[in-house]
C-alpha cells in the first residue's frame, strides 16, 4: 500500500477546508444577496447587470467632462459617444433627470439613460408625470441633435401592475409605447424608434424588499448608431 494512504487523507483534508471556507462566506453573504443567487440559478431572473453602470461607477462617462473629443485619435462613432455622454451629464446636473433615481451606462454600440418609473409615471399607471415630460424633452433634443436611434425599454415591478393591465408584461410595454408615441408626436420619426417591453424578467435587484423592487422600476433609454437597428444586442 506504501504512502497511497497519504495521498488520499490530503485530498479529503483538502476537500474539508475548501468546505469550511464555503460555509463561511456563505455565512458573510447578505440575505438577499443569497435570494438573488437562488432565483437565478433557479432560472427565475435573468440580472440585467449591463444596466447597472451609474454615473460615479463608469469611467467613460466619469472622464467626458475632462476630454476634448475633438483632440482625441479616436473614431467618428468613439467621439459621438463622448459628445452624447457629455450631454447625458449635462442633463443630469441641470435636474432634469434626479440623479439619485437614474443612471448612464455605454458599450461600443451606443449610450444608455436609466430613469426610474417612478420619475416617469405614477404607480401602475402609463400617464406621464411633469418630470418625465422633462425627462422626454431632453431625449427629444437628443434625437433632433445627434443622427441616433433609439431603443425605449420598458421594465415594471411585479406587483406595481394593476387594472387595466394584468401583469408587468403589459404595463412596461405600454409605458415604452407611450414615451415612443410622445417623441412621434414631437417630431422624431418613428422608424428612428422601437419600443420593447420586459415585465419584471430583467430586474436589476432580487425585489425582495421596496427598496430593490424601486430600483427595478425603471425605463431605459439606449441611443444607437443607424446600422445597427437589426443588432440583437440594442434588445
Amino acid at each position: 500500500m506504501g504512502g497511497a494512504w497519504k495521498v488520499a487523507y490530503a485530498d479529503f483534508v483538502t476537500a474539508m477546508m475548501a468546505f469550511f471556507l464555503l460555509m463561511w462566506i456563505l455565512n458573510m453573504v447578505p440575505p438577499e444577496t443569497k435570494a438573488g443567487l437562488a432565483a437565478y440559478f433557479r432560472g427565475e431572473r435573468n440580472f440585467d447587470s449591463s444596466a447597472t453602470s451609474p454615473v460615479s461607477n463608469n469611467p467613460f462617462i466619469q472622464n467626458t467632462d475632462k476630454i476634448d473629443a475633438r483632440d482625441l485619435k479616436i473614431s467618428e462613432v468613439e467621439k459621438s459617444h463622448y459628445a452624447i455622454a457629455q450631454k447625458m451629464k449635462q442633463m443630469l446636473m441641470a435636474d432634469a433627470v434626479p440623479q439619485s433615481a437614474s443612471g448612464i451606462s455605454a458599450d461600443d454600440v451606443g449610450i444608455q439613460l436609466r430613469v426610474n418609473s417612478d420619475v416617469m409615471f405614477p404607480p401602475g399607471s402609463v400617464k406621464l408625470l411633469p418630470e418625465g415630460q422633462r425627462v422626454l424633452e431632453s431625449v427629444q433634443k437628443m434625437m433632433n441633435e445627434y443622427n441616433l436611434y433609439l431603443v425605449v425599454r420598458g421594465h415594471a415591478d411585479s406587483m406595481e401592475a394593476k387594472s387595466p393591465y394584468p401583469s408587468a408584461w403589459e404595463l412596461s410595454g405600454a409605458r415604452a409605447s407611450a414615451m415612443v408615441h410622445y417623441l412621434a408626436e414631437h417630431g422624431i420619426k418613428p422608424t428612428r424608434m422601437r419600443a420593447v417591453g420586459y415585465g419584471d424578467t430583467r430586474p436589476l435587484k432580487p425585489g425582495i424588499d421596496e427598496q430593490s423592487r424601486a430600483m427595478n422600476r425603471r425605463v431605459e433609454f439606449f441611443f444607437h448608431r443607424p446600422e445597427v437597428m437589426s443588432y440583437s444586442v440594442v434588445y
